[in-house]
């Protein structure tokens, strides 16, 4: 299948890493447009359709419960679809982890509520979201670290950001297409019908993506170049036997990036309409200007990185996002003006922190490892830093109080700078062995 593809191509010229960027951004677009439909459908539907027995607060928390599933099945995605990739080829591994993540959000798509089906309904969700997570998993194709390893030594920064960019796209979409829904719609029309539109365009929006990173990563410049760079699978077993200190150092490195991400996307939506302080779509319309923000944040990122290092600019952001922390509490109890000034500060200090975020201390791998090691590092940050995100920001602060919220933030941010601390004085060590 793989030579079918690549003689599709005849164009023998170079691979520029513009042309690498493309199909990042492609691929990374496709999955956060998924990735944030569920994600706002956790919040504004599934409490509704498929918790209708709970409370508001303990229908979301279940809901969160189900959001986390897909990041526990990352890393068994990443494993399974290695050993296919190994076996049958890269195109047969990416065709299967796109067509499994279409499946799971077209079942979700059709899916009945509790009205009809009972627990029934909540299982099969379940199953499906953790199958998302199988084929997230699965869908690595490589293109980032191709991407860092051809970028010129003094752009790597800008580079790397742009492999970033794929997920204030995807959130733009995703909540403008729900905007525009519930904006269109009577309450009951959206909740019996209308929210399954979103996960028919994520399916169509999937099936594109699948052809058009086909096109890029089978074709014969691509396979030689992804050959010379060594960016091949290994058994996870194998990563893990010889490099897992260095997997755990880079998950650990973007903690305070991915902690945040849900707490700017997903917690400030859940927080307002569980205390019925505004609008949905008031909501959800600032959350579309700051997707425009973390555009303009993560470009930011790539002009900063070039300047002081991807780790340093890792750094400073965590630092900032501490700081923030500290004022998140008093915002989001401020009203409509500091619950806005949460959700767009929130979202520039996420576009400066997770545009670095991926792969900042991949350099650590020897290039055997490096591209499953890249891959498996990510599944970790999700899981470590996200996965529970909201349900552990939403079940201590309406619990306990806001001051939670600060408090899980903060400890991102000391994850994030002793494993920085920790990869610089591993670099510095093995500099003074080389010297």
């Amino acid at each position: 299948m793989e030579n079918d593809v690549r003689n599709l191509t005849t164009d023998h010229s170079g691979v520029a890493p513009g042309e690498i960027a493309i199909g990042v951004v492609i691929g990374r677009a496709s999955e956060y447009f998924d990735f944030f439909v569920y994600g706002i459908a956790s919040v504004m539907v599934f409490p509704a359709v498929f918790f209708p027995q709970e409370t508001r607060l303990e229908g979301a928390l279940w809901s969160f419960v189900i959001f986390s599933f897909a990041f526990i099945a990352r890393p068994f995605g990443n494993a399974l679809f290695m050993a296919i990739q190994r076996h049958f080829g890269r195109s047969v591994k990416l065709t299967g982890a796109l067509f499994l993540l279409g499946i799971s959000t077209a079942g979700m798509a059709f899916l009945p509520g509790y009205a009809s089906l009972g627990f029934t309904s909540i299982v099969l969700l379940a199953i499906f979201r953790f199958l998302q997570g199988i084929a997230l998993g699965g869908s690595w194709d490589g293109l980032p670290s191709l991407l860092a390893l051809n970028a010129p030594e003094e752009r790597r920064g800008w580079y790397a950001m742009l492999g970033q960019m794929g997920a204030p796209i995807g959130f733009i979409l995703a909540s403008g297409l729900f905007l525009y829904l519930d904006k269109s719609l009577d309450a009951r029309d959206f909740l019996d019908w209308g929210w399954r539109y979103p996960f028919y365009v994520a399916f169509a929006v999937n099936v594109v993506a699948l052809f058009a990173r086909l096109r890029l990563v089978v074709t014969n410049e691509y396979t030689k170049l992804l050959e010379e760079r060594e960016l091949e699978p290994v058994p996870v077993t194998e990563l893990l036997a010889s490099q897992s200190a260095n997997v755990f150092i880079g998950a650990f490195a973007s903690l305070a990036s991915y902690a945040l991400f849900h707490l700017v996307t997903v917690f400030p939506l859940s927080w307002i309409l569980l205390n019925s302080t505004r609008s949905v779509d008031e909501v959800l319309g600032v959350q579309v200007v700051g997707g425009a923000i973390l555009i303009f944040g993560t470009i930011a990122s790539g002009l900063v990185a070039d300047r002081i290092g991807r780790r340093s600019t890792l750094g400073t952001a965590a630092v900032l996002i501490g700081i923030f922390s500290l004022f998140a509490p008093w915002l989001l109890s401020s009203g409509p003006r500091g619950q806005d000034a949460f959700i767009l500060i929130g979202f520039a200090l996420l576009g400066l922190s997770y545009g670095q975020a991926a792969g900042a201390v991949s350099s650590n791998f020897v290039a055997k490892y490096r591209y499953t090691g890249a891959a498996l590092t990510a599944d970790f940050a999700w899981l470590i830093g996200a996965a529970f995100a909201p349900l552990v920001a939403l079940g201590l602060s309406a619990n306990f109080g806001l001051a939670y919220l600060s408090a899980y933030l903060l400890s991102g941010v000391v994850c994030t700078l002793v494993a920085l601390r920790i990869n610089r004085d591993l670099a510095a060590d093995k500099a003074r062995l080389r010297g």
